[in-house]
């Protein structure tokens, strides 16, 4: 079944490599204490801490290279009123009500002035948020994508920015989801279609290589 399955993937031309641009930005997507601590009702795991700890090795990467960080949060009026159906659907998403410990980001990623915060109340970074904006006057073409869930906002943002026609690159061990089946699901089938997927040792390469801190200036109308 498997080698069939390959097969098919194959003929179809599934997994193929995309040409990456010049101009990367790296996105850290809702690395919040609620994924690392024991007693949340959202606790991820080992999955989740391995890729808090990649994420942690990339940032400062990132930015030494000039390249632009972007995190997420997710963040919610105290009950929700403005979570909509994905807040009624998962009861445990009041971990991110503003004021909650569970909602602040974990240790040992911390904000610096440079980084850009984007809060979102949906899966997707892209969905009711200015991100898309953001990268399109910071001339972005390529995307990194770290941070938990794979099978959630990982996946949900990764469509959305191959949707907005970047090119787009998962951090595969700096993304982390409470089990590895859904994880390694997902992985595969973003690399089928959306994304490829590289390693944390690949993202810092890529980054030192190839950074480039975009100036508003380089912005021409």
């Amino acid at each position: 079944m498997s080698d069939a399955l390959d097969e098919n993937y194959a003929q179809a031309g599934y997994h193929a490599t995309q040409t990456r641009g010049t101009r990367p930005a790296v996105l850290f997507i809702d690395f919040a204490v609620a994924y690392f601590d024991p007693d949340a009702p959202l606790y991820g795991g080992e999955g989740c801490r391995t890729a808090l700890e990649n994420a942690a090795r990339i940032a400062p990467v990132a930015r030494a290279a000039g390249v632009p960080t972007i995190f997420t949060e997710v963040k919610y009026q105290p009950g929700g009123a403005d979570g909509g159906a994905f807040y009624a659907k998962v009861p445990a998403l009041s971990c991110f009500d503003a004021g909650r410990s569970t909602q602040k980001l974990s240790p040992p990623l911390c904000y610096t002035p440079q980084d850009i915060v984007i809060t979102k109340q949906y899966p997707s970074a892209f969905f009711g948020t200015s991100l898309a904006a953001t990268l399109h006057w910071l001339k972005i073409d390529t995307l990194l994508l770290t941070g938990v869930t794979t099978s959630g906002c990982v996946r949900a943002s990764c469509i959305d920015a191959i949707s907005h026609g970047l090119v787009t690159l998962v951090v595969e061990d700096a993304v982390g989801d409470r089990a590895e089946e859904p994880h390694r699901a997902n992985l595969f089938d973003m690399s089928a279609k959306y994304a490829d997927l590289i390693t944390t040792d690949d993202a810092i390469t890529f980054l030192e290589n190839t950074g480039k801190s975009p100036q508003q200036g380089d912005v021409t109308s």
